[in-house]
């Protein structure tokens, strides 16, 4: 019952960050982009006490360890597929450490630079989809995951 509810615990921390990353791209990015330098403003004052960032440094590695507490309790029938929930997870971190985290310097801390502020946006946006695909393969295994070791458990 315990393996059930840390697999369990796992699949759903993963939704969450599918969901809230899908919420950065439909709504946020592109308030972010919609009237730029005077958008970027509006979003740094908005953003001046908390931020999307806030959310994902909390719960992308609680996700990262469920999914390594479900690679060791599904190690004897399911550890292929745990890894690779796990392997997702990493990728969409390490992703977001080399790829938006600067992005996310030039549109939100760096001074303004119109230029750069709209490049840096642009392709933030269009990345965001990719990760946004890759949590989903997250998601889904970590699921896949949930439904086997249910199967096992009740046969």
């Amino acid at each position: 019952m315990l393996k059930t509810i840390l697999v369990a615990a796992a699949a759903a921390v993963s939704a969450g960050l599918l969901f809230v990353n899908l919420y950065n791209s439909l709504v946020d990015a592109p308030n972010w982009g919609a009237d730029i330098p005077n958008s970027i403003s509006a979003a740094r004052a908005y953003f001046s006490v908390t931020n999307p960032g806030t959310f994902f440094r909390l719960f992308s590695p609680i996700n990262q360890v469920l999914a390594l507490v479900a690679v060791i309790v599904s190690w004897k029938n399911f550890r292929y597929l745990a890894i690779a929930v796990l392997a997702t997870a990493l990728l969409a971190d390490i992703m977001t450490f080399a790829y938006f985290y600067p992005r996310n310097a030039v549109m939100f801390v760096a001074p303004i630079d119109e230029g750069a502020i709209r490049a840096a946006w642009s392709q933030w946006s269009t990345m965001n989809w990719l990760r946004s695909l890759l949590c989903l393969v997250n998601t889904v295994l970590a699921f896949i995951l949930l439904v086997s070791t249910v199967k096992k458990v009740t046969s």
